[in-house]
């Protein structure tokens, strides 16, 4: 039976600290050591063989229909940026280039000076043509003098005749002598007016040496330096040149496509065009058909045709690379809808199974297989209304071993 003090000591507080659990032996720490290990190299063998097991594609995104107009492409086309009024501009006379006064991208106004050739022999034959002039003009005045005499001198014999004061064989020589000098005025005359004329065409030798703008434009091309040689008919071979400069006038610039012969019977003149410039792609460009020329191309079995662009831009610029689609007429009577679905690259639309479908890479870099509803084809383009949404990534030309839920990764380059 216990006694009262060991009662007390039964309900007295341990603030002793509980023993500390016995370590781990060392064959428990290996084995949590090779299981985390394991779980490593699984990770990372799984990440390795699924990577290598992906198949590589390349990929596009879908591209929203923008809200146009009640206008339909009917036909694609690609063709260049052309100008109507382009020259080569050059000197009329062979001469040594003084100054040049253009440079490339430089607008030059119609008759602005664009060089100067040295004017030496033009001037020297100015002055001998002047002398030339001169000379002619004092001998019609020295002739002018002596008929003056000649008329007086038989105005008096006529009347010492009449008179019978003196012999009508001396008035009859005084009249021989005035109509011989009325003749030589008329030639002296004749002879200061082609000393005119041959004054004048010095004078446009002189012009010549300076070469001005046919028309105002801009310079895409300087073809010569100060001291060279330039001729029009490029008499010094390879070391002359036959051109100053190149100008473009950028108001005359228009669109040039060849279209196929199969399809040329859907393209009209006054027909509405929307251009495309491959520098800048999200810029559409309003034009309208100007004409079909007349005639084919045999080996390309193509139709040119002339598009005029409605908007005048500095970026547009001559022999850049555009695409166009001719546009149906707008129906005023029925209200512009806006287009549905999205744009792709045909290349990415695939028949299985007797469907279209395309192939859409989601973020775990896996490839989902969707169905598609495709309105229509417009050259490299396809039109889908159902099965995709704008900005998702598609597969182009998707392989056959491509499925539903397959790995895949991105072609590099």
């Amino acid at each position: 039976m216990n006694t009262s003090a060991d009662l007390l000591k039964e309900l007295r507080i341990d603030r002793k600290p509980p023993a500390a659990a016995p370590p781990p032996s060392g064959r428990k720490r290996w084995l949590v050591v090779a299981i985390v290990v394991a779980a490593l190299l699984a990770l990372g063998a799984w990440a390795l063989f699924g990577r290598a097991n992906a198949i590589e594609v390349r990929t596009a995104p879908a591209v929203a229909l923008g809200n146009a107009s009640a206008q339909a492409s009917v036909l694609d086309a690609s063709g260049y940026v052309v100008a109507r009024r382009m020259a080569t501009v050059s000197a009329k006379i062979t001469g040594k280039v003084k100054e040049i006064m253009i440079e490339e991208g430089m607008r030059v106004e119609a008759g602005q000076i664009m060089a100067t050739l040295d004017p030496i022999d033009a001037n020297a034959q100015r002055t001998l043509s002047t002398a030339q002039m001169q000379a002619a003009r004092s001998q019609v005045g020295g002739v002018q003098a002596q008929l003056q005499e000649a008329e007086a001198n038989a105005r008096r014999l006529d009347t010492l005749v009449r008179q019978q004061l003196v012999s009508r064989a001396q008035y009859e020589q005084a009249v021989a002598s005035r109509d011989a000098l009325r003749a030589q005025l008329q030639t002296a005359q004749r002879n200061a007016q082609v000393a005119g004329n041959q004054l004048a065409i010095a004078d446009l030798g002189v012009d010549n040496t300076i070469v001005r703008a046919p028309f105002a434009g801009v310079v895409i091309a300087k073809a010569a330096q100060p001291g060279e040689i330039v001729s029009p008919l490029s008499a010094g071979g390879g070391f002359t040149r036959t051109g100053i400069g190149t100008i473009v006038d950028m108001e005359s610039l228009e669109v040039e496509v060849e279209v196929g012969e199969a399809f040329i019977g859907r393209v009209q003149p006054k027909m509405p065009v929307e251009a495309t410039l491959n520098a800048y792609q999200d810029w559409k460009i309003p034009a309208e058909v100007i004409a079909i020329i007349p005639t084919a191309d045999r080996g390309k079995a193509t139709v040119k045709v002339r598009i005029a662009l409605k908007e005048k831009d500095p970026r547009i610029v001559p022999d850049m690379g555009v695409k166009v689609s001719f546009l149906e007429a707008a129906q005023p009577q029925q209200p512009a809808e806006k287009p549905k679905g999205v744009r792709v690259p045909s290349a990415a639309v695939v028949e299985r199974d007797g469907a279209q479908v395309a192939f859409v890479v989601n973020a775990d870099d896996t490839a989902e297989l969707r169905r598609l509803k495709v309105a229509r084809t417009q050259g490299s383009d396809a039109q889908v209304s159902e099965g995709l949404s704008a900005g998702e990534a598609v597969v182009l030309d998707p392989p056959a071993e491509l499925k539903d839920g397959t790995k895949v990764k991105l072609q590099e380059g």
